[in-house]
């Protein structure tokens, strides 16, 4: 296992895309992508999410607990999984995240985790 003093974990928001391309000659599959970057030491954990239906969204004002049915914002575009990988920079994880096939069918928004003890 990876683990570099100076490595910063990403979260990989896995995101679906209507503009999405088809799997090109030589793309990996979402199996190889994940056994590549876990042979390589550099992935943590993730999953897929269940459908946008089975969200709900909490919201707090004043005493109320409010819910809401499904994801709070209304888009075409849907967190379908994440990931969280270990990456020296966001050029590293920039490159692990192009390899993933959702970056080709979907896209991926790749974010730095910000520890509560990690200061600003």
């Amino acid at each position: 296992m990876r683990h570099e003093e100076d490595d910063v974990e990403y979260i990989l928001f896995i995101c679906t895309d209507p503009e999405g391309e088809d799997a090109a000659p030589g793309d990996l599959t979402t199996e190889q992508w994940g056994a590549d970057v876990d042979a390589r030491g550099v992935w943590r954990h993730g999953d897929r999410l269940r459908p946008v239906e089975a969200a709900t969204t909490v919201r707090r004002r004043g005493d109320d607990v409010l819910l809401t049915d499904g994801p709070f914002a209304e888009t075409r575009e849907h967190i379908a999984g994440y990931d969280v990988i270990e990456a020296a920079d966001l050029d590293e994880a920039v490159a692990i995240a192009a390899a993933h096939p959702m970056a080709r069918a979907g896209r991926i928004e790749v974010r730095p985790v910000w520890p509560l003890d990690g200061g600003d």
